[in-house]
């Protein structure tokens, strides 16, 4: 169920009433395709809006260009019982952003589902989550100054601009966030690899991530993902990243949604 709205209504400008409401960007059903539970039958609810600008984001929809329809928590859990699956992924853009994530987590652990939020981890909310898929981001991230002078584009193509960057490089790490996210919940640290030179930020950051949290980080919490929101460049890239987490002892994951639909609108 894909939807879309004016952006300017994810900051609750709309006319109706948003305070029992999430700015929803799409629901679906489908496997997966990341993580842990890769291949698990799940519904997806994706939120709009997001605090960070990846340059290679592959939900632009949600952050550089959020789109959205308000749809109040009893449409949302109606929904998602529509489907054959016990697993909810809530998903984003950043979905802790929203204080209503917290109600509608609880509304579907009472109901019996089993439910993963991704999440950037620059956001602590304490709140019914069976596991917590956090993806922090890396410096390779950051459409920096050079990114922007050689023109590359945004994901919709536009030109990024030099201010979402210096907002995005300063936003995109909390240390105590992800320190309070791995304590509290089961945790997998899931990185997006753009290539060999991420792997000693990665082994720097697990390791700060670790002496802040009093919970253990095994190394096969940590996973390892190529970065590629097309088949061909996952072709590119998914041999170098399994070699790096072998050598690490960290473990690999899939992006199975590109594998089998090239990452198309509701997979």
């Amino acid at each position: 169920m894909p939807v879309d709205a004016d952006p300017a209504d994810l900051a609750g400008e709309g006319d109706g009433d948003t305070e029992s409401a999430l700015p929803i960007n799409e629901l679906f059903h489908s496997l997966q395709g990341e993580g842990r539970l890769a291949g698990v039958p799940s519904v997806f609810v994706r939120t709009s809006g997001c605090n960070l600008r990846c340059w290679f984001c592959d939900s632009y929809h949600t952050s550089w260009e959020p789109s959205h329809a308000w749809l109040d928590l009893d449409e949302i859990v109606a929904e998602v019982e529509r489907f054959a699956a016990d697993h909810v992924v809530l998903t984003g853009g950043e979905p802790l952003l929203h204080e209503e994530s917290v109600a509608l987590l609880d509304r579907l652990d009472a109901a019996g589902y089993h439910t993963t939020v991704e999440t950037n981890g620059t956001v602590y909310r304490d709140a019914a989550i069976d596991l917590a898929s956090v993806s922090p981001k890396l410096a390779s991230s950051t459409p920096v100054a050079d990114l922007v002078a050689e023109g590359t584009p945004r994901p919709d193509g536009e030109p990024v601009d030099a201010a979402a960057a210096e907002r995005h490089e300063a936003d995109r790490l909390d240390l105590a966030a992800l320190a309070r996210l791995v304590e509290d919940y089961d945790t997998q640290l899931k990185f997006v690899v753009t290539g060999p030179d991420d792997l000693d930020e990665i082994d720097r950051l697990v390791d700060r991530v670790r002496d802040a949290a009093s919970a253990t980080v095994a190394d096969t919490d940590v996973l390892l993902m190529p970065e590629g929101t097309t088949r061909e460049t996952l072709d590119e890239n998914r041999g170098t990243v399994a070699e790096l987490a072998l050598d690490r002892g960290y473990r690999y994951t899939p992006r199975l949604h590109v594998d089998l639909w090239n990452d198309a609108p509701g997979t």
